[in-house]
């Protein structure tokens, strides 16, 4: 099956085309091959503001969305050619959630109009199952050349991104059970504010861990908020929280949001630390309580490198096999909608086609 997807949950446009065979079941894993996967990122549009603002996203993706077409019909004439032609694409998939509305809308309203073009089905796709499959989709090997990954069940799925926090237990492709999430704060929503409170720019993220690679992690003690609780649940407000006081209360005189260079490094590292602590504790305890020989690790704040280390080395520890998607599949993108949308058909699941900003798994 050759599926054309689109994602426009939140500020990055993207189109994809991706090619996927075999079955999903219980004992079998599908191969994907990623034809083309474009993502265009409305960063520089939305800093000024801080973070997201929904309609202008709606209006970038509603831009965007037609010069990613306009490239892929250049580059890929044979699968995708002019009006009239018989198309090779089998399926469209659109995120239809969860993510801003606006945005979410741009592109549903966009594969309507591309599904009648090149008369094709259309399918809705669940973003965050985007996330949980992106580790199914091919990386380069050390030798350059490209791969699909290899998992063994029953496995423990840490997702993590600006808008969810969620630990799964997964007996295999198909089932799966949420163990616990984010009471408040989900986890890249906490480095985002923290790199608010920091003077950094958006996205946070990825400043919080570059200004953390130049402090020590040791120099603060930040609490752990509900890492010995016995659940699996999260909460980071508190968290986010005590970096405020700290930051007030070490430097009364400063502007809370731009304590010195030195200590901003050090606040970084303790906080990332203290984030990184709770997220493998609770992993590795799932892994431990379900006999779990595989550990996930997907989503946005997946990228982050601290994160991915300390979790391949605990998993290892613990006797699991460590997974994660290439960096470029962490992030949001369309390539990962296809696969989510190819399982989906063995699931024989669907979703209506319109936007649900607060879907979830």
């Amino acid at each position: 099956m050759r599926i054309l997807s689109i994602e426009t949950s939140c500020d990055d446009t993207s189109i994809a085309i991706v090619e996927a065979t075999g079955k999903a079941s219980k004992t079998a894993a599908p191969t994907f091959i990623v034809h083309e996967n474009i993502v265009s990122s409305q960063t520089a549009t939305h800093r000024q503001w801080g973070g997201v603002v929904p309609n202008l996203a709606k209006r970038e993706h509603i831009k965007n969305l037609p010069k990613i077409y306009h490239t892929l019909t250049k580059e890929h004439s044979d699968i995708l050619e002019n009006v009239g032609m018989s198309s090779r694409i089998n399926l469209i998939a659109v995120t239809v959630g969860p993510g801003l509305e606006p945005a979410l809308w741009a592109g549903i309203e966009f594969a309507k109009k591309l599904s009648e073009k090149l008369n094709v089905p259309l399918v809705g796709a669940n973003h965050l199952e985007g996330h949980l499959y992106s580790f199914l989709l091919p990386r380069s090997n050390v030798n350059g050349q490209m791969s699909n990954v290899g998992i063994a069940f029953p496995a423990v799925a840490l997702l993590v991104s600006g808008g969810h926090t969620m630990l799964l237990h997964m007996k295999d492709l198909l089932h799966w059970k949420l163990l616990g999430e984010t009471r408040d704060d989900a986890v890249g929503e906490a480095f985002d504010k923290v790199a608010r409170m920091l003077g950094l720019p958006y996205p946070g993220g990825p400043e919080i861990e570059k200004l953390a690679k130049k402090g020590n992690p040791k120099a603060i003690t930040f609490p752990r908020p509900m890492m010995r609780e016995e659940n699996y649940d999260f909460s980071f407000s508190g968290l986010k929280t005590a970096v405020l006081y700290y930051i007030k209360k070490s430097f009364p005189r400063e502007s809370a949001l731009s304590p010195r260079k030195s200590a901003a490094a050090d606040i970084a590292a303790a906080f990332q630390s203290a984030t990184i602590d709770v997220l493998v504790t609770k992993a590795i305890r799932a892994v431990r309580e379900f006999g779990a020989q595989s550990v996930i690790l997907c989503g946005g704040v997946a990228a982050n490198t601290a994160l991915r280390e300390t979790l391949a080395r605990a998993a290892g520890i613990a006797g699991a096999t460590f997974i994660a998607p290439e960096k470029e599949y962490n992030t949001d993108n369309a390539a990962m909608i296809a696969a989510a949308a190819y399982i989906n058909t063995f699931r024989k699941k669907k979703y209506p086609m319109e936007a649900n900003g607060n879907l979830s798994l």
